[in-house]
């Protein structure tokens, strides 16, 4: 039966193959595609990209597409259609990478397109250009990166010495303060014989860090400004230490022949996982060591920081507070970063960032990092007539206005350079004396000229839980038991300084003592003569134990000073001792007036694992409630048995 049904497909798609046709672009268009047309002629190729209809965001500005053109011999493109003249005949494998700004859907793929190149016509071939910032080394991204997506890297490297070289590149990706990987490597493309290489310094990084918790966004806020550009260091051992300290993975590249002024690319292409961190408003970063000479430790180190995206939006507010230790944070620098596209027919010339400032920072230390477009700071006190940048704190913002400025617009007749089209400001703050542990969220409203403002996602900050170990003291107080003694003694696991509402688990080892109630039993005896005599037992008994309790509740923080807390109680008897004591006393008659004999007995029961019990608690504690000490008192409700009793106790949190 198969066979024939093999043959009546095949017959169909001859007889119909624009039904298979349809049927099979049916089933493409659940992927949105981008192909690669050019028209060449000799060794000059134009490339124009085929893009499928955008899909606007109702409320957002209208929708564009941005390119990375890779041409398969070292150079790149921004440009919508750019042009290539390759040096030398030959096969060219060129990619295209799309993003979708402003648009309700995923980035179309496009799969690679080969140029054959069979002769080489007197058009002028241009070197791949210089690094703009002269410092021989730059780290660049097509777009920020959304969980689950594609994401490329151009790493540039320049010789800047005055004779060949032969050196190294690193690039470090997956920081450890994100506990899950943020990105997969899929594969690199080098065009000047760079190889791959394995080190001992990167390749055993556990050897180096052999904790599995590391702190959180303190050290990205306390190296960002170190490495933030890039400058010649001689220490090539810290910085690799310090690379590998801070992210978990690296691929290094040792490179020959660089010629005097040559500059090299690198193509990188990273999958983001799903498990990606999920704060939209967090930084991500990547590092580069460049090494221009392997025989001389002298290097140069570059940042490429990534904001966390939901879609590709160009006007965006982004913090590094993501996680922080809340312990170490008191005197570092948190900061923000408000970026901005001009997306108009004509350039802007006046652009006001109205940024709120959450209450938590001190806005007597606000300082700009960076900015662009590149200008001074406005004087005081007079109109400016030249570009600059000028800054008023407002009680809960503050405004960045630039003037006389030139910031081209997107869609503006001539512009072939997105990024020319976009500025940012950079800043950053510390906390106030006394702050809480508490998320803070932050948006930018962006005015362009005399336009409608634009509003930007919030920008959070927040805190990692963080441990704090507490020591707990006291006493329990057993109203249905005689002559009762307990003491007790443990520890407490509940996240640090917490503000508000927060989980408590505790351990308390308790020892116990107390006594039975006396019960005396009168009975009588006829002796042999037939004289009846009055016999009477008295019974006491001693009982002392070990006791575990473990409460877990929910605290609620009323202000510093006052807490309250309710929750589950088990506590278990780990070993029970009970003695009992039997008196025995013979009476002449049926009276206590004459004793004839006496005799004591003592009885002795030792249990282990014994008497389990759960039940309801409700706490109270005044003196320093998030840190530090205070007094508490605690009221146990037995579920099973009527056993309640009352804790009063002492505890410092640590």
């Amino acid at each position: 039966m198969k066979q024939p049904l093999f043959i009546f497909i095949i017959l169909f798609s001859i007889c119909f193959p624009e039904l298979v046709e349809a049927q099979t672009k049916a089933k493409d268009t659940l992927t949105r595609r981008a192909n690669i047309t050019y028209n060449q002629k000799g060794n000059s190729v134009k490339f124009k990209p085929e893009t499928p209809p955008l899909i606007p965001i109702a409320g957002a500005p209208k929708p564009s597409y941005s390119y990375l053109w890779e041409m398969g011999d070292g150079h790149y493109s921004k440009e919508a259609e750019p042009k290539q003249v390759y040096k030398n005949k030959g096969t060219y494998t060129t990619r295209l990478a799309v993003t979708n700004n402003y648009d309700n859907g995923k980035p179309p793929a496009t799969r690679p397109k080969i140029v054959a190149v069979n002769e080489v016509s007197e058009e002028i071939y241009k070197d791949i250009a210089s690094i703009e910032d002269q410092n021989g080394l730059a780290i660049q991204k097509n777009c920020d990166p959304i969980p689950d997506q594609k994401i490329e890297v151009i790493l540039s490297y320049q010789n800047l010495e005055n004779y060949v070289t032969n050196g190294k590149l690193y690039l470090f990706f997956n920081e450890k303060q994100f506990k899950n990987n943020n990105f997969e490597l899929d594969n690199f493309r080098t065009y000047a014989g760079e190889k791959e290489v394995k080190e001992n310094s990167v390749a055993f990084v556990d050897d180096l860090e052999n904790s599995d918790s590391y702190l959180a966004s303190e050290i990205a806020i306390a190296n960002t400004k170190k490495y933030r550009i890039t400058a010649v260091e001689e220490d090539l051992a810290t910085s690799l230490l310090n690379a590998n300290k801070e992210y978990k993975n690296a691929t290094v590249l040792e490179f020959n022949d660089a010629n005097p002024g040559e500059t090299r690319n690198l193509f990188f292409t990273f999958k983001t996982t799903p498990e990606m961190i999920k704060d939209t408003s967090a930084t991500v970063t990547m590092r580069s060591i460049f090494v221009p000479n392997r025989s001389y430790k002298n290097h140069k180190i570059k940042n490429l920081e990534m904001e966390i995206v939901t879609s590709h939006d160009p006007n965006k507010m982004c913090s590094n507070g993501s996680f922080m230790n809340y312990r170490l944070v008191r005197f570092k620098r948190v900061n923000f970063k408000t970026r901005f596209q001009n997306n108009g027919e004509g350039p802007a010339r006046k652009i006001l960032l109205e940024t709120d400032i959450p209450e938590m920072f001190d806005k007597k230390t606000f300082k700009i990092e960076d900015q662009y477009p590149k200008c001074p700071i406005c004087p005081k006190d007079e109109e400016p007539t030249t570009s600059c940048l000028d800054t008023i704190i407002k009680k809960n913002q503050i405004h960045f206005t630039f003037k006389n400025i030139y910031l081209p617009g997107s869609t503006q007749k001539n512009v072939k350079e997105k990024d020319s089209t976009k500025g940012f400001v950079k800043y950053s703050m510390k906390f106030n004396k006394d702050f809480h542990k508490v998320k803070t969220k932050s948006r930018t409203a962006i005015i362009f000229d005399k336009n409608e403002p634009i509003i930007t996602n919030y920008a959070t900050t927040r805190f990692s839980p963080g441990i704090s170990i507490g020591a707990k003291a006291g006493y329990n107080l057993y109203p249905s038991l005689e002559n009762s003694k307990s003491y007790f003694v443990g520890a407490t696991v509940s996240p640090y300084k917490s503000y508000r509402y927060y989980w408590q688990a505790e351990f308390l080892n308790s020892l116990n003592s107390y006594n039975n109630s006396i019960s005396t039993n009168d009975t009588f005896l006829t002796s042999a003569n037939g004289v009846r005599q009055l016999q009477r037992t008295t019974t006491s008994s001693e009982n002392s134990n070990i006791n575990w309790e473990i409460p877990v509740l929910m605290r609620y923080n009323i202000n510093n000073f006052i807490g309250i807390g309710a929750g589950l109680q088990a506590n278990l008897n780990v070993s029970e001792k009970q003695e009992q004591n039997l008196k025995i006393e013979t009476y002449e008659g049926i009276t206590d007036k004459f004793l004839i004999s006496a005799t004591n007995e003592t009885k002795t029961e030792k249990q282990s694992f014994t008497n389990f019990k759960t039940g309801l608690l409700f706490d109270l504690t005044i003196g320093a409630a998030r840190i530090g000490p205070s007094i508490g008192a605690r009221y146990v409700l037995n579920l099973e048995d009527n056993f309640n009793y009352f804790q009063l106790y002492g505890i410092w949190k640590f």
